[in-house]
């Protein structure tokens, strides 16, 4: 297989605890009204130094007003620190009726302030909140106000201290002299600008407890309550997660949120997950959620500007992305961090502005008209970018001969035609159905969020109350479906063959199976899929590959829903022979599932898994921010103890027979249907799916093939093929796990060069960042054989792939103890790659080599590889145009390479010999690179490199016989183009990649002008070319790199043709020139900030770091300090510069410029009836008069006429070529003698 995990998100909860019961909200005064210039105005203040007033009780009913300059945090309260001599008593009316608002002058007068408050039960340790506002702002008819000096007040053990207080609003804490048990605490707030504001009493810790007052830093709203309910801050993390976690709700609104405190962190980030997803899609308006997810993003009330906020990630190096599920909608973005010391603190922090601007996803989006219809036209072109997908295709088949009573059965992404034509023809107004499924679906109490940054735990509670108590709580059950069942009586016993559009074979068994949305500590599906998709000795995988039927298993359960059913599926990759005998592996399942049936669950096969899981998630390193923000605010959607956050279902808690054969009671011959997906078989299709037109043929299983089901599932020991049994005991489960930890003033960067003769040069660096017991070894095998020609080419890949096939049984039980290997083939040699827990490492690598070494090429084993890679490369051509346009363009920038038409046109007359006589030429005379980077030591590196060495038995080859990659360089002037029409004659995307030479990629000045370009112009190219032309749902820009040049480039897959989409681009970069000059010194700064923090950005993994310092090794530049130098040449980069750059290398009309355009042409052409003609497309576009001039006539770009390039040995033979890459330094530099590192 490798055991499919469908299951669902890891991470659990513990149950919530009862929230603390809060005071109903009075209303606000009736008088005074808040005036639309209060929020603009505290905006500006807030940097403006603050007075703080501090309050104390005196009495039942009144109140001592006490000024004091100093600001001081609450250490210098509790000494008493001396407060100025002018105290106000407030005098409390009842029963209230009004806010009242004074003057801090003096007055001889005594005070009266009528006040709203809650009933208080008596013996409470209490708190009120009160507003107070200027006296010029108040009305009259609030309260009369008076004052009179008095001596200073006498020190109070109770007096509250301030929390970061401001001039926008102010926020104390008193405490009454009662004692209680109870956590209701008094919170005043005073805000100096606002007109109308609550009292609320507000949920605390209590006295036992750490005593935090709430702060407020922004207006206080009519809808805002500030109290916060802490659910818990004891998350089950793993060993090395130096994190600080708190769970906490909203009371307000009940928000749930998860703060994230890491201090080390370079990028900030936070995720919503909202519960609500295309299963409560309306049923005549298929997409409607995916829709509004789109469209949440073009422009709020606060931020109405469409690209505001991917602007503002974008110049503080973040980013954002969203998706839409069948039951949640998640949005997520990532930003820089930088430390904010408190609540108010928000200039110095982005993630502040970037909350603020996502917050109001979810409190006022617009849903602006002028941006309706050109959102709607990207998820048009989204739905096209995926009708010849055939994972889109084959899903939507299974869902739509689902259920049609369950939502399963939906069409998810919507179309032009499901969202905006066929609803206008029916006299719908569709942005008003937008706003109302917003409206109706997005409730605070149906989301979940997760906010991660620098800032303490305190401060982004603050900043989660501030910014999203405003979220509307409209009280919404959570999402069930229960009256209906995804597959039903109807669906059952069926079964489906469908022509995929590649050439492609599976079989598939689909079971409605146990619900496990409660069988969190057991996962009852994790201990069946396991031995279902297990590939070792006895296995169903084992027997059928064995009768070379089979090239893959993967098998799992997942939830559909919650209330449903879920569903437990098994696929097979079939091969030819497969196909012919589908019908026997069908029986050879049963088999083995009566095999489990048989006897009861085993207690050690469990244990083993659950070790594992201990395992895994006790040394888990951390991931991207938002990768994280993403996947926890989905996982905080179940209904998990919120203490397992971050373990839930990564691990494995309790060993459940009786769920497990509740499980295993769902895989019976009357619960399923099967699927068979072919291009040959059977023939006569004779249905088309509604929405991908799929041809598929759908019927009853034949009874006969039933009651073979049926003997096979209740067969016997004595009956059973022999050859199925449980797997045995897993010998490469870890059993050394010891990290030598020590003090680092600083990771190092390089790797040290251990060894470097004519045999072998090895590398090494021993883990100084991560702390895990694992280790990475890549190695290479260099020979300048694979390069030669496509025949050799072909041939090693043929080699590599028998050798994993070889491979498979024995490394399975390795791959699930948490060790992975690769083999495989490159232009240079032969790449080997082993990484995982390092303490069976060896064992592993031994094994590899020793099968290099030894293959043994079988007849029947190599035509299945070979047919294998024949489909494989023929389905090629059927991908996505965006995934082909690459590799035409990697090929037209290199001296030596072939294309795919090239390496397919030998594959087919190569035999098994042809194999057994090249490979031991491939190993007999190698150059080896190694690299090890993990938890060893340098005698462990020099160990394995000297196992490389005398397992293979190789000879060295002379440096001068070393491969070398060069790029070719385009001269001054260029204007190439290459054409290719794409061979899938149903695509309707055409695709283009614009590339702009700039030069050596070693010139370090040229590098960070291109790394600037891609970082000032990306944000703009994507609002004009998609957000605004929408060109296309694929639309990319940034720096490109050969083996040994860099420049600049565009991809856009379109409808449009590649000479449109080329003209666009042009019109871009002619028209942007002006905006880079234009650009202030300001916002040029901000971009090399926003650039040097994603250059610096700091390794999540050791896997990270391995990776980074391999491509540094494999390179040959081995440029370790390459992300620091970047850095200080952007820093050094001013705008004069880059102006003149991009004049030079960018710009349309320069002469210098060298462009290489890649044109890929689809055959098909979309229907207008969807979609209306691309003239349509255009017409509401603002284009200048020389956009619409392109329109017509592609632009020529620097006036040179294009070279079509027909002959591509012709077109190389012409140009020059780069010297091959250099060390950036001397490698004896690198070299270290200390023998234990």
């Amino acid at each position: 297989m490798r055991v499919r995990r469908l299951l669902l998100p890891s991470g659990s909860l513990q149950p919530t605890p009862t929230p603390t019961p809060v005071p109903t909200l009075p209303p606000s005064c009736s008088t005074c009204s808040t005036n639309s210039q209060a929020t603009a105005s505290i905006r500006q203040a807030r940097r403006a130094p603050s007075n703080p007033f501090f309050l104390q009780q005196t009495s039942s009913s009144s109140l001592s007003i006490v000024s004091s300059s100093s600001t001081s945090r609450a250490s210098s309260f509790s000494r008493h620190r001396r407060l100025h001599r002018h105290t106000f008593a407030v005098t409390l009316s009842s029963p209230p009726s009004a806010f009242s608002a004074f003057s801090a002058a003096a007055s001889p007068s005594p005070v009266s302030l009528p006040l709203p408050l809650p009933p208080l039960p008596s013996r409470r340790r209490l708190a009120q909140t009160l507003v107070v506002l200027p006296a010029s702002r108040a009305s009259p008819a609030c309260a009369s106000v008076h004052s009179a000096p008095l001596t200073a007040a006498p020190p109070q053990p109770h007096v509250a201290r301030p929390v970061v207080p401001n001039t926008k609003t102010r926020a104390y804490t008193l405490f009454s002299n009662r004692t209680s048990s109870t956590n209701f605490l008094p919170t005043f707030t005073l805000s100096p600008t606002l007109r109308r504001a609550h009292c609320t009493a507000a949920a605390m810790p209590t006295p036992s407890q750490p005593q935090t007052p709430t702060t407020l830093d922004s207006p206080l709203r009519e809808h805002r309550q500030r109290p916060v309910e802490r659910l818990t801050d004891k998350l089950e993390t793993p060993s090395l997660d130096d994190r600080q976690y708190r769970v906490i709700k909203i009371a307000s609104n009940q928000l749930e949120v998860l703060l994230v405190h890491d201090a080390d962190t370079d990028k900030a980030s936070a995720a919503m997950d909202v519960n609500v997803g295309n299963f409560s899609d309306p049923e005549d308006t298929p997409g409607m959620g995916h829709a509004v997810e789109h469209l949440l993003f073009m422009g709020t009330k606060k931020y109405p500007v469409e690209n505001a906020y991917s602007q503002y990630l974008s110049a503080h190096s973040g980013s954002s992305n969203a998706y839409t599920a069948a039951t949640s909608t998640n949005y997520y973005f990532e930003v820089a961090a930088k430390a904010a010391e408190s609540a108010e603190d928000t200039d110095r922090s982005p993630l502040y502005g970037a909350l603020d601007r996502f917050a109001q996803f979810f409190i006022e989006p617009l849903f602006l008209p002028s941006t309706l219809d050109r959102e709607l036209r990207a998820v048009d072109s989204e739905n096209k970018k995926n009708l010849q997908s055939d994972q889109w295709r084959l899903h939507q088949l299974d869902k739509s001969l689902s259920n049609p009573k369950h939502p399963y059965c939906h069409f998810s992404t919507g179309s032009l035609e499901t969202l905006k034509i066929q609803p206008e023809a029916k006299g719908i107004d569709v942005r008003q159905e937008f706003i109302n499924f917003h409206e109706k679906h997005y409730s605070a109490n149906r989301m979940k969020l997760v906010i991660l940054g620098r800032e303490p735990l305190d401060v982004l509670e603050e900043w989660a109350v501030d910014l999203f108590a405003g979220v509307k709580n409209k009280d919404l059950e959570q999402n069930r479906w229960e009256d209906e069942q995804p597959l039903g009586k109807d669906e059952l016993l069926t079964q489906i063959f469908a022509k995929p559009v590649m050439d492609s074979r599976l079989l598939e068994l689909t079971f409605p199976y146990l619900n496990e949305e409660d069988l969190y500590e057991s996962q009852p599906s994790r201990y069946i899929s396991h031995l279902i998709g297990h590939e070792g000795p006895g296995s169903i995988m084992s027997y059928i590959k064995g009768k070379g039927w089979a090239n893959g298993l993967s098998a799992g359960g997942y939830a559909v829903c919650p209330g449903s059913l879920g569903l437990f599926n098994c696929q097979i990759r079939l091969t030819e022979e497969g196909l012919k005998n589908y019908k026997e592996i069908v029986k050879v399942f049963f088999q083995y599932i009566s095999l489990l049936n048989e006897s009861p669950p085993q207690e050690w096969i469990f244990e083993e898994q659950r070790g594992l899981a201990e395992v895994d998630f006790k040394f888990k390193q951390k991931s991207p921010a938002s990768k994280f923000t993403s996947k926890i605010s989905a996982v905080m959607q179940l209904p998990l103890p919120r203490e397992w956050l971050l373990s839930g279902h990564s691990r494995l808690r309790k060993f459940d027979p009786k769920a497990i054969k509740a499980g295993l009671a769902y895989l019976r011959p009357d619960n399923f249907r099967m699927s068979v997906v072919s291009q040959t078989f059977p023939g006569g299709w004779d249905k088309k799916e509604k929405w991908y037109e799929t041809e598929y043929k759908y019927e009853k299983i034949p009874q006969e093939f039933i009651a073979e089901i049926e003997s096979a599932a209740s067969s016997t020991k004595a009956s059973r093929l022999s050859q199925l049994h449980l797997p045995h005991k897993n010998q490469f489960i870890p059993t050394n796990l010891d990290v030598e930890k020590k003090e680092v003033k600083e990771p190092t960067r390089a790797p040290t060069l251990i060894r470097n003769d004519d045999m072998v040069r090895a590398w090494f660096k021993k883990d100084d960042t991560f702390w895990v017991p694992k280790a990475n070894l890549f190695i290479q095998c260099k020979n300048p054989l694979p390069s030669a020609t496509a025949e050799n080419t072909i041939k090693s890949r043929v080699y590599a792939e028998l050798v994993r096939d070889a491979l498979e049984e024995y490394a399975y039980d390795a791959e699930l103890a948490g060790l992975d290997y690769s083999v495989s083939s490159y232009s240079g040699g032969l790449d080997i790659q082993i990484s995982g827990y390092n303490d069976k490492l060896p064992v592993l690598l031994e094994k590899v080599l020793v099968t290099m070494r030894d293959l043994e090429v079988k007849q029947d084993r190599f035509a299945i590889v070979k047919e294998r890679l024949l489909r494989g490369m023929r389905n090629w051509d059927y991908q996505q145009p965006y995934n082909q346009v690459g590799d035409f363009t990697r090929w037209l920038n290199v001296e030596k390479g072939f294309i795919s038409d090239q390496l397919l046109a030998e594959l087919p007359r190569l035999e098994a010999e042809d194999i057994k006589l090249y490979f031991p030429q491939l190993l007999r005379q190698v150059h080896i690179e190694t690299l090890v980077h993990g938890n060893l030591y340098k005698e462990d590196a020099l160990r394995l490199t000297n196992m490389v060495e005398t397992t293979l038995k190789a000879r060295a080859l002379p440096q001068a016989q070393w491969p070398v990659f060069r790029s070719l360089v385009f001269p001054p002037g260029a204007n190439f183009v290459y054409h290719k029409t794409l061979k899938d004659p149903a695509n309707v995307n055409h695709c283009i990649e614009y590339l702009l030479y700039v030069g050596d990629k070693a010139d370090r000045a040229l590098r960070a002008k291109c790394l600037m370009l891609d970082q000032i112009t990306h944000e703009p190219a994507f609002d004009q070319l998609r957000t605004k032309e929408q060109l296309g749902y694929v639309v990319f820009s940034g720096a490109r790199t050969t083996s040994t040049t860099i420049g600049y480039r565009f991809i856009v897959q379109s409808e449009r043709t590649p000479e449109y989409l080329e003209s666009r681009i042009d019109s871009f970069l002619a028209n942007y020139l002006t905006t880079l000059k234009n650009m202030s010194d300001s916002e040029f700064e901000g971009h090399q900030r926003s650039l040097v923090t994603k250059r610096m950005e700091k390794l999540k993994n050791l896997d990270q770091e391995s990776s980074r310092l391999w491509t540094h090794v494999a390179s040959d530049y081995f440029d370790f300090d390459l992300s620091y130098e970047d850095a200080a040449q952007v820093k050094a980069l001013t705008k004069k510069e880059m102006v003149e750059f991009y004049e030079h290398y960018i710009s349309p009309s320069s002469p210098s410029r060298a462009k290489l355009a890649v044109h890929l042409k689809a055959q098909g052409t979309s229907k207008k009836s969807s979609t209306g003609s691309i003239e349509d497309d255009v017409k509401g576009l603002k284009l200048t008069s020389e956009d619409k001039t392109a329109q017509e006539t592609p632009v020529e770009g620097n006036g040179i006429k294009p070279w079509v390039i027909d002959d591509v040995r012709a077109f190389k033979s012409k140009l020059g070529i780069t010297p091959g890459p250099q060390p950036v330094r001397d490698l004896s530099e690198f070299e270290e003698t200390d023998s234990k590192l």
